[in-house]
């Protein structure tokens, strides 16, 4: 049987309900022990007497009140129970409100109620008029030294009491940076909106909390069981290095990863902007390791193509390290398409401007990159 934790009674208007208080949660946090690291022993802990420094047994122990520094006012479970014996009895309901009025923030910890001895009917008469009305209770009960708010709700054939934070005990949120409506850098698209409403209902289904588990706990209930096969019950894992973390200052298409997250096929500009290239291991970080030649010195189109049929090769200026100067063709005629002249003209298609017979021009600026200067030299 449950461990009754709380007898008391629902005050429901003349009406009183007597009741059971049991916990409704099991927790299973994993059960970790401190130890000495350098014999691994257990590390206990000694209630001890802070005058003499010496061990106190359970039952010489008392609680008091510290009314003033080092001064302490003696009060007794009794001493407690006296001081409102009716709150300490009884779940006095206030009001009845809509369970949605009531934000899940404040919610705290839930409890079963069951019938006491001779209140099966009056129990579910309440349990009944809840689920009827669709409503909460709204209560205050004495749950050990403290007066908790308290829901009573109606889950199956149970009556759940649910402490509720008061509002004083909620944080404000206006010392947190969180975007408003009115915000431009979160300004919401309907696309994206309509992205996110189709990523929402295709991840809808049924609440099934059975499918749900600490999967951490199975993997850290591994790592022991595969400490202990290897032998290494006593090997302390010290910190790694740390991995990089991702960049969080890149400018990624939200509506490309949402369709990434429905399984549909962004365009090529999305993906684009939303994952760097990795075929050319090209990012932000490398884009300094190999300047990219100066804007003046692009190759003319009669010299980049050399299938083209352009007749003649038009002047152009080309940096050098003494300033601008004008390459000009040596016959200012048209160019020849023979197979004697392809060989000169396919080396010069490195240096812009240099044609057969053209007079020489001084060396590529130093910013040209290290392939270029190679195939040109």
């Amino acid at each position: 049987m449950a461990r009754t934790m709380w007898k008391g009674a629902i005050s429901f208007g003349l009406v009183h309900i007597p009741v059971e208080m049991h916990p409704a949660v099991i927790d299973h946090g994993l059960d970790l022990t401190m130890l000495d690291r350098r014999d691994f022993s257990p590390v206990g802990f000694k209630r001890y007497n802070k005058g003499n420094n010496k061990e106190v047994a359970w039952d010489d122990i008392v609680k008091g009140y510290e009314y003033t520094e080092g001064e302490y006012v003696v009060l007794s479970d009794e001493d407690l129970r006296q001081a409102n014996p009716e709150a300490t009895a009884t779940i006095d309901i206030l009001a009845f409100v809509n369970a949605g009025d009531v934000p899940l923030l404040y919610y705290e910890q839930p409890y079963y109620l069951a019938p006491g001895k001779g209140g099966d009917k009056v129990y579910a008469l309440l349990r009944e008029t809840l689920r009827a009305v669709g409503k909460i209770g709204i209560a205050t009960v004495v749950i050990r030294v403290k007066q908790h708010l308290a829901a009573l709700v109606c889950i199956g054939d149970a009556i759940v009491l649910n402490t509720l934070r008061y509002a004083s005990e909620i944080r404000p949120t206006d010392d947190l940076e969180i975007p408003t409506k009115n915000t431009k850098s979160a300004t919401v698209s309907d696309k994206e909106l309509k992205m996110a409403m189709a990523l929402v209902a295709g991840m809808s289904e049924a609440w099934k909390p059975e499918q749900y588990r600490d999967t951490y706990r199975e993997d850290v209930i591994a790592l022991v069981e595969k400490k202990v096969k290897a032998k290494e019950t006593k090997t302390i894992t010290m910190p790694g290095k740390e991995q990089a973390r991702p960049r969080s200052g890149n400018v990624v298409d939200l509506v490309a990863l949402l369709q990434q997250s429905i399984g549909k096929k962004p365009g090529k500009g999305a993906i684009a902007a939303a994952v760097p290239d990795e075929n050319n291991g090209h990012n932000e970080d490398n884009d300094d390791d190999e300047p990219p030649p100066p804007r003046k010195a692009r190759k003319p189109a009669a010299v980049r193509d050399e299938k083209d049929d352009a007749p003649t090769a038009k002047p152009r200026k080309v940096a050098t390290r003494s300033g601008e100067r004008t390459a000009a063709s040596a016959t200012n005629g048209p160019a020849k398409r023979g197979p004697a002249k392809r060989g000169p003209a396919k080396r010069g298609t490195t240096e812009p401007g240099k044609a057969a017979g053209a007079p020489k021009t001084a060396a590529p600026a130093k910013d040209h990159a290290p392939a270029r200067r190679k195939s040109a030299g």
